[in-house]
């Protein structure tokens, strides 16, 4: 159906290429254009059109029969193989200028995730995975960090912008997350923060009410480098909607804490 050696040296190649588009318009932020979406604090500007439109074009070109799903445009095409894009991952830190956003790109083949990329151009660190062959750090191979207990545990977390007037929120398992944990941190790239786990930087991260091209690539990452990636039940029903990602050793632990603070479905 496709050679994964070969789309995972065409998938590094439009990363980079995509993240150095990214860094272009990165050098106009005060007169990038910018966009309200659904609420006035989900936005998009002109570097995530591009960019998106950039990786659709490539892949187009590469691989005309697969099917494409991305933030700005949507799916389009049918196929076993899809191609999932988050074209700037962190909109708000790109547009402040911040390091911490990223291009985000994973390949499903059959409904599973085989090929994942995240591309933090800023910082120019690209993070790859592939199903059964580990996660890399710039080629070199990730693992996840060795915290017993949630106590030493630093973790990663989010609020979406679609949050605004909703009435289940971050808010209160956050406040509860941080009687339970050492630190926290919050770049705002779901993408990265995945990645982040992945590496060892930090032990654990979750979120909710986000969709499967924030997360795709990064849940690949974490469990390629030997982390465990759940929803908030322990099981995958909820996934990509809520997602907790740890380096395993503290998944239980972290789930007696969130546990709740589900809702039933």
């Amino acid at each position: 159906m496709i050679n994964v050696h070969e789309a995972s040296q065409f998938l590094e190649t439009i990363i980079r290429e995509a993240g150095a588009l990214s860094l272009e318009y990165r050098k106009e932020l005060k007169t990038i254009r910018v966009e309200q979406k659904a609420t006035d604090r989900d936005i998009v500007t002109e570097a995530d059109q591009a960019v998106e439109s950039f990786l659709r074009k490539e892949i187009g070109e590469k691989y005309p029969d697969h099917a494409v799903l991305g933030e700005e445009e949507g799916e389009t095409g049918s196929s076993p193989c899809r191609w999932i894009i988050d074209p700037i991952d962190g909109t708000i830190a790109f547009l402040h200028g911040q390091y911490q956003y990223s291009v985000s790109i994973a390949l499903e083949v059959e409904g599973r995730t085989e090929l994942a990329a995240v591309f933090a151009p800023a910082l120019n660190d690209l993070f790859t995975a592939r199903r059964g062959k580990g996660a890399f750090l710039n080629g070199t191979p990730l693992h996840v960090s060795d915290t017993e207990k949630i106590g030493d545990a630093v973790f990663a977390s989010g609020f979406p912008c679609i949050r605004a007037g909703m009435k289940e929120t971050n808010l209160p398992l956050f406040s509860e997350m941080m009687m339970h944990i050492r630190d926290f941190r919050r770049g705002g790239s779901a993408a990265l923060e995945l990645c982040f786990v992945a590496s060892g930087q930090q032990d654990g991260y979750w979120e909710k009410h986000i969709e499967i091209y924030d997360v795709a690539a990064g849940i690949l990452m974490v469990e390629e480098a030997g982390g465990q990636v759940s929803d908030y039940r322990g099981g995958r029903e909820g996934l990509p909607t809520e997602v907790l990602a740890t380096n395993g050793r503290i998944h239980r632990q972290s789930l007696d804490v969130i546990r709740p603070f589900t809702s039933s479905r």
